[in-house]
C-alpha cells in the first residue's frame, strides 16, 4: 500500500508529462487523464489543485487541445469553482482565471486549431484501443448528495441496476458520471436514485451552444428497475469504454518513461475515482 503514489505525486507526474509539448495532445485524448485532472481541481489539498492547474495550463499551450478541453464535462465549472472559492490562494485564482479565459476564447480559433490538429495527428504515434459500441456515459447532478453517507446510499442504488458499468463522483459539485450499456435509460438510474428518498437526480447535457443544460426527470417513480442479483453487469476488461477510436491512447511522447507512468497514473485514478 505504501508503494502506491498519492494524489500529489500523481498530479505532479502528470504536470511534468504535460510540460513536454510532445505529450500534450496524447494526454488530452487519453480517456482517463483529462477527467482525472478535472477531479484534482476539487481536491482539498491546495498543492494538488495548483499542480493540476499547471498541468491544465501546459495542455492549453497546444491549440488543438483547447476545444476538447473546453467541452470536457466539468472543466469550466471546476475552474469557476476554484476562482470563486474564498479559501483559494490568490496565485491559484489567477492561474485558474487565465486558463478559463483561454478556453472561453477557443471557439474563435477553430480553423487554426483544425490545421494544427491535422499536423499533430500525422506526427503523433498512437496505439488505438477497440471501440466499445455497447457503452455510453450519462452525467447527473444529484440534489442531496451532501456527504459520504449519501454517496454510499447512491452507490448502493446504482450497483443494484443491471447495465451499470462504472461511476465516478464529483462531490464538490454534487455530480455523478456513470457509464452504462446503451440499452439502459437514464430515467431508470434517476428512478433508482430517487428511491433513496433523500436524493433527486437531474441529467446534465451539452446544449447546442455548448453550454450545460440541466434536464429534470418525472417524479412519479413509476419506472421499473431491473436489478442485479449478485454483481453489476461489468463489461470485459479488454474492451475500451471510449466512444471514439481516437480517444484511446497508450503511447505518448518520444520516451518509454512517459508512457509507462501514464499507465500507472491511470491505474491510480481508477482506484481513486470509481471508473
Amino acid at each position: 500500500m505504501s508503494g502506491e503514489p498519492d494524489a500529489l505525486a500523481v498530479v505532479n507526474q502528470l504536470r511534468d508529462l504535460a510540460a513536454d509539448p510532445m505529450n500534450r495532445q496524447a494526454i488530452v485524448q487519453d480517456q482517463g487523464c483529462l477527467p482525472g485532472l478535472i477531479l484534482f481541481l476539487d481536491h482539498p489539498n491546495p498543492q494538488v489543485v495548483y499542480s493540476a492547474l499547471l498541468a491544465v495550463r501546459y495542455l492549453t499551450e497546444c491549440r488543438a487541445n483547447r476545444e476538447k478541453m473546453k467541452g470536457e464535462l466539468g472543466m469550466m465549472l471546476s475552474l469557476q469553482n476554484v476562482m470563486q472559492k474564498a479559501t483559494t490562494p490568490g496565485e491559484t485564482k489567477l492561474l485558474s482565471s487565465e486558463i478559463y479565459k483561454l478556453l472561453q476564447a477557443s471557439s474563435s480559433e477553430d480553423s487554426e486549431q483544425a490545421e494544427e490538429a491535422a499536423t499533430s495527428r500525422r506526427k503523433a504515434q498512437f496505439f488505438l484501443g477497440v471501440t466499445n459500441k455497447r457503452a455510453k456515459t450519462v452525467v447527473f447532478h444529484i440534489d442531496g448528495l451532501d456527504d459520504s453517507s449519501r454517496r454510499n446510499l447512491c452507490e448502493e442504488a446504482l450497483l443494484k441496476i443491471r447495465g451499470v458499468i462504472s461511476f465516478t463522483f464529483q462531490m464538490a459539485v454534487k455530480r455523478c458520471i456513470i457509464r452504462i450499456r446503451t440499452d439502459l435509460k437514464a430515467e431508470t438510474l434517476a428512478s433508482a436514485i430517487a428511491s433513496t428518498k433523500v436524493m433527486k437526480a437531474q441529467q446534465v447535457v451539452k446544449g447546442e451552444d455548448g453550454n450545460e443544460v440541466i434536464i429534470p426527470f418525472p417524479e412519479d417513480g413509476s419506472i421499473a428497475v431491473e436489478q442485479n442479483v449478485i454483481l453489476p453487469d461489468y463489461l470485459p476488461e479488454e474492451e475500451s469504454l471510449s466512444q471514439e477510436p481516437d480517444k484511446a491512447v497508450t503511447r505518448i511522447g518520444t520516451g518509454q518513461d512517459g508512457a509507462g507512468w501514464l499507465g500507472s497514473a491511470a491505474n491510480f485514478l481508477s482506484r481513486s475515482f470509481y471508473w
